[in-house]
């Protein structure tokens, strides 16, 4: 505070105490922090509970889920109607109460559609974690947008001459590879890239990160495992006939990747040895992979429009649906649901099946027919739920403009966010 000097004027402000510091959440103390997460519903605060291992700590030590879940009125009535239920953990309880109303949204909710231009050009991956989603793919930029908000928060350059392939992030850092080499950027602002020359590993084509390791699926048909603090190469491990388009990882380190040959291999980072091989005889081509840790499930999408679910423990296909006329391009699911998978392809529908049947539960689009209602440079619209029943002759009748490809997607709770050419689309799905 400026105040006046002796000899009547204005002395000068103190430097120190002007000095304006960045003030954050982390800055208020574990009080404040629970009076306001006792302010919560039930879903902010298990979202709260996923943040960070801070935030984790004070809801669990305070037991502020507990003490909701045992006055949530689904509670009470689901207590009465089932006893036995009460002899499960009550954390097992909420989970189940959570996912459960997660799958119906998606297939019984109503759909809202915001979408806005993300990049001036092309781009075609996105990230989403911490309440913020990350795009890039194709452009000179990565961009982090607030999914509350879409304000874009920060961007991400990438080195000249140079095009970025994939890309992953945490609350820290973002890892991208970028052909023959890895970049790593700091939330700060830093950046630099590793190994120090470029063509010291074969181009390429897809990664996955797990602190402290980066895996790259390369051309030559290897696996590549980087340490990212001492920023070397730990293992090479040569395990498919064609190149590796695709990689997901397990919390046990077993790693799932997939070929231009059609083929799933199973290893395992402690090892160069495959511990398995999943293949179906029709399939010519793997262009996205994941793995359920809850149920031992992994999930792949063909270039051919084919779903295809692997028991990955007795090693067996479970079933198999052709969804899109082509290429599969992303598919996902939540953490922790055993029972909806969201695809993506190139007809642009959004499609949710179950995960132990293949099942098609709904599939959604843009609806063209309305007018739709813009706040600032965000679209919002209504979404589109397709009936079975006519699937192919209404799927003909709706403009390609409606349904660009999705070449990308990641599902949280009750919405979905894809990627479509320039464009970013949330779909937020509500019960009815």
């Amino acid at each position: 505070m400026v105040g006046p000097s002796r000899s009547g004027g204005l002395s000068p402000p103190n430097k120190r105490s002007t000095a304006r510091e960045k003030t954050t959440i982390n800055c208020l103390d574990q009080d404040i922090l629970c009076t306001v997460f006792s302010l919560l519903g039930i879903f902010d605060l298990v979202r709260c509970s996923v943040v960070c291992r801070s935030w984790y700590r004070i809801i669990d030590q305070k037991m502020l889920l507990q003490q909701l879940w045992y006055k949530h009125p689904v509670n009470r009535v689901s207590l009465l109607d089932e006893p036995a239920i009460s002899e499960k953990p009550w954390r097992f309880q909420l989970q189940e109460f959570v996912m459960g109303e997660h799958r119906l949204s998606l297939t019984q909710g109503r759909v809202t559609i915001d979408q806005w231009k993300g990049h001036s050009m092309g781009f075609k991956q996105c990230r989403m974690k911490l309440g913020t989603i990350l795009t890039g793919v194709g452009d000179k930029l990565m961009r982090l947008w607030s999914l509350k908000s879409y304000k874009c928060l920060e961007e991400y350059s990438v080195p000249d001459n140079v095009s970025l392939v994939d890309f992953d992030f945490d609350e820290n850092k973002i890892v991208g590879l970028i052909g023959t080499q890895l970049c790593l950027w700091r939330r700060n602002g830093q950046r630099n890239t590793f190994p120090p020359h470029a063509g010291t590993f074969p181009r390429g084509l897809c990664m996955r990160y797990l602190d402290p390791e980066a895996l790259i699926g390369c051309e030559d048909g290897s696996i590549r495992v980087f340490d990212m603090y001492s920023r070397k190469c730990s293992r090479i491990t040569r395990i498919h006939p064609g190149p590796v388009t695709c990689i997901s990882l397990s919390n046990d380190q077993f790693i799932f990747s997939g070929s231009s040959v059609g083929t799933i291999k199973v290893s395992h980072l402690s090892s160069d040895a495959c511990v398995a091989t999943l293949r179906s005889p029709d399939i010519t081509g793997i262009k996205a992979l994941c793995y359920n840790p809850q149920t031992e499930l992994v999930f792949a999408g063909s270039s051919a429009g084919h779903v295809l679910c692997y028991d990955f423990r007795n090693k067996r296909k479970l079933w198999e649906w052709k969804v899109c006329p082509s290429s599969v391009y992303s598919l996902g699911h939540m953490q922790n649901d055993e029972s909806t998978l969201v695809v993506g392809g190139i007809d642009g529908v959004l499609h949710a099946l179950d995960q132990r049947t293949g099942k098609v539960m709904g599939s959604f689009v843009m609806d063209h027919t309305k007018a739709p209602v813009f706040s600032g440079r965000v679209e919002r619209r209504r979404g589109r739920k397709l009936l079975e029943d006519d699937y192919s002759s209404s799927i003909d009748s709706i403009p390609r403009t409606a349904r660009l490809p999705i070449t990308c997607l990641a599902v949280g709770m009750s919405k979905v966010v894809t990627t479509h050419g320039k464009d970013i689309r949330v779909w937020r799905f509500t019960r009815q």
